[in-house]
């Protein structure tokens, strides 16, 4: 990959000459999904899969944004005096906006850069294509200016807020956590509230993760994302008129149905009650892990998934046909959607003497009822964004 990288870069630059190469993951949740901006648990962890980058300084103050998997918007010229969002720049608002986000919060890049990326992340498949590149960004920027002074945890706060604030997706920050603190064989359980983590050692010793995707394609910014945010934070607001709380997540479920009746809005009480249940479900689910109960840990995920299906509203039909089907081979220890919704993929752990099955029976019956075919890969959990060479 590096050389096809390098050799890109030297077509388009001049050379490569003083180029480093990087990394950065794309992610999957394998529980608690939608609690990371309401404060509760989540459960992910970082892909072998991902974006990788080759970027060198410039002498002035030019930025030189190229995607080899987005080849027809060519070289993307961006000014460092003039770093504003623009519809053309299409793909690369993503990295600007944690260029933007760096110069606004005082880190002087006192020239521009080019950079080169090709990513192995489906694109709208909800595995944080986006995230994994913001992440990139922040890795590349304080290697190639020698910034010292912002840890992973830092990096992965700059990309939330750039996707908050210049893209415009109203994102919670688990994504982004992910891809800067994965760990090579562990996910991370970490409380979106306090943003204390700890990793725990996924060992499937006869089964692996299948991730589905259903090549329905989402798009957070666009879609009922920013909405679901909205209606968990106005029942919050509701919830807080009588009780002393600061995030859905620190409710338990017996707190929460002794409450529910303060939510007077349907719709606000059916998100809240995911949010509340779902973070419990994540904290079961890693004891149940802990504990070695892989059968457990399958039952929670389908229950969440029933959860983001009816009480979360955020699967689609395509989804559900995926999750169903899934359900009925002897062998799938648990499936659900994963990511933001709307379309995207399925994430399941099934035993290994079911996973061609798996692949072959659900990819059958899935184009018979869905008239286009979906895609499987069988994943590794990998490490963390940064500079490979």
């Amino acid at each position: 990959m590096k050389q096809k990288l390098f050799d890109k870069f030297a077509e388009l630059f001049g050379n490569s000459d003083g180029a480093h190469f990087y990394f950065s993951p794309g992610r999957v949740n394998l529980i608690g999904e939608h609690t990371d901006y309401n404060g509760g648990h989540v459960f992910p962890c970082a892909l072998t899969m991902g974006t990788y980058g080759a970027a060198r300084k410039r002498d002035d103050r030019i930025i030189h944004f190229y995607s080899m998997n987005l080849d027809k918007f060519g070289v993307v010229e961006v000014s460092l005096d003039d770093l504003t969002y623009s519809q053309e720049y299409n793909w690369a608002n993503y990295p600007l906006g944690v260029v933007w986000t760096f110069a606004g919060k005082g880190y002087k890049l006192d020239s521009g850069f080019d950079m080169v990326i090709w990513g192995n992340i489906p694109n709208g498949a909800g595995l944080s294509s986006s995230a994994s590149l913001e992440v990139l960004t922040g890795v590349i920027l304080t290697d190639l200016f020698g910034i010292t002074d912002l840890s992973m945890t830092d990096l992965a706060l700059i990309g939330q807020y750039s996707e908050n604030n210049f893209n415009g997706c109203n994102c919670g920050i688990m994504d982004q956590f992910t891809v800067a603190m994965g760990k090579k064989d562990n996910a991370i359980f970490l409380d979106t509230n306090t943003m204390k983590y700890e990793y725990a050692p996924i060992k499937l010793d006869d089964a692996k993760i299948i991730i589905t995707n259903s090549k329905v394609k989402h798009s957070l910014v666009d879609s009922a994302y920013n909405d679901r945010r909205q209606e968990c934070t106005d029942a919050l607001a509701a919830l807080k008129t009588k009780l002393d709380i600061g995030a859905l997540g620190d409710l338990t479920p017996e707190q929460f149905e002794a409450a529910k009746d303060i939510i007077t809005d349907p719709v606000q009480l059916k998100r809240a009650k995911h949010a509340v249940y779902e973070n419990q479900r994540t904290i079961d689910a890693v004891a149940a892990l802990k504990d070695g109960n892989i059968t457990k840990f399958g039952e929670l995920m389908n229950q969440s998934h029933i959860s983001l299906r009816d009480d979360y509203e955020v699967s689609c039909e395509e989804i559900d046909i995926l999750v169903d089907l899934a359900w009925k081979i002897p062998g799938v220890i648990g499936s659900r959607i994963t990511g933001g919704g709307f379309g995207g993929c399925t994430v399941s752990i099934v035993k290994n003497e079911a996973v061609d099955t798996f692949i072959e029976s659900i990819g059958k019956a899935y184009k018979e009822k869905v008239g286009h075919e979906a895609e499987f890969y069988t994943v590794d959990i990998g490490d963390g964004a940064s500079r490979l060479d």
